[in-house]
């Protein structure tokens, strides 16, 4: 049973409260399936998505590239928990706030900020940038732009799936606000009529750009599935465990039974809905409230209680991470921008396009 937020007002809207989200689970990584590499494992990738976030902020702030920057911070528990629950073929598709998604499916901290850079050694081409992370080889088909627009395309590749008999299923990431879009329902309905095999997910993290979720959606979001009389679930997106507990029950449905499911993952982004954004509409308290059950401080805690790494293990694989992203800096600094002639590649589906995996 969850509470709904309480209904007290910041400048722009209500208070987003963490007694919102369901409570995490009580079962260790053991119970999951999970041995102490997959838990150490988990925690580097969470913290390279971080670390690789941050950084992007300092070099977009320096003026090393522009344009529209979504930054993940705070969320990295359910990109990690997808990634390492779905098969490498199981295709993934999101919104905007793309770059933990690329970084668990296979795009390399270098290959990313290149492509933020604008560089031709990206990871697609340094035509996309931040909101066009992209990875065919792993089945991670890119951040998309238009609020809505690719949760379709997410249903789309669920019904090529079932079409094909493959075995595969498809997750569809998108943010609060698209909710309120039409695109959600005509998928939905869809997904439902011809029993897909999709998992839709909306990453709740309180706010649609500056508005608060109960000035922008009338009913508590995960009532969507209702009226397609659609599986759901509410799922804590603070903490890993409870995120790969949902991850693992919710995907073996779907995957068994052929059918569309819905998640509200609630969770909090820390940062302004992109660079432009100041954050004013929330409180310090409500930032703070949210900064205390911290993805990566609770699994960083958990490990040193159940002895799976040391300290100062964890600070060498935090240093080495630390390492990475300053390599990918300097990679992204060296790089060269892309031919004038590119502007006229891949404007085809027959153009062939360059995948850089810079290890």
């Amino acid at each position: 049973m969850t509470k709904k937020a309480e209904k007290s007002f910041t400048p722009t809207g209500f208070v987003y409260k963490s007694t919102t989200l369901p409570e995490a689970t009580k079962k260790d990584h053991k119970k999951l399936g999970l041995t102490n590499d997959d838990v150490i494992a988990l925690f580097r990738e969470m913290f390279l998505q971080r670390r690789f976030e941050e950084r992007a902020a300092q070099m977009y702030q320096k003026g090393k590239f522009g344009g529209f920057l979504h930054l993940y911070i705070g969320q990295e528990a359910i990109s990690s928990a997808t990634n390492f629950v779905l098969q490498d073929d199981d295709d993934i598709i999101t919104a905007y706030r793309d770059h933990g998604f690329g970084l668990v499916r296979g795009i390399s901290a270098k290959a990313g900020m290149a492509e933020l850079f604008g560089k031709a050694t990206g990871c697609s081409n340094g035509k996309g940038g931040s909101m066009h992370f992209f990875n065919a080889d792993r089945h991670f088909w890119g951040g998309h732009g238009i609020v809505g627009a690719h949760i379709p395309v997410g249903a789309g590749l669920a019904f090529a799936n079932k079409y094909l008999d493959n075995g595969r299923i498809s997750i569809s990431f998108f943010g609060d606000g698209a909710v309120d879009q039409g695109a959600l329902h005509e998928a939905f309905n869809l997904a439902q009529l011809w029993k897909l095999p999709a998992i839709f997910v909306v990453e709740n993290n309180g706010y649609s750009m500056g508005t608060a979720v109960e000035r922008h959606t009338a009913a508590e979001i995960y009532k969507r599935a209702l009226a397609y009389d659609m599986k759901y679930e509410i799922v804590n997106g603070m903490d890993l465990f409870s995120m790969i507990e949902k991850l693992q029950e919710v995907a073996k449905d779907v995957r068994d039974n052929s059918i569309p499911y819905f998640l509200e993952i609630r969770t909090y982004r820390y940062k302004g809905h992109s660079m432009s954004d100041p954050g004013n509409y929330r409180t310090k308290e409500e930032l703070d409230e949210f900064k205390a059950i911290d993805p990566i401080e609770r699994l960083k805690t958990y490990m040193l209680d159940k002895k799976v790494l040391k300290q100062d293990e964890i600070d060498s694989i935090m240093d080495e991470v630390n390492k990475e992203v300053l390599d990918a800096i300097d990679f992204a600094e060296e790089s060269d921008f892309p031919a004038e002639e590119e502007l006229y590649k891949h404007i085809f589906s027959g153009d062939e396009l360059v995948i850089h995996d810079h290890k």
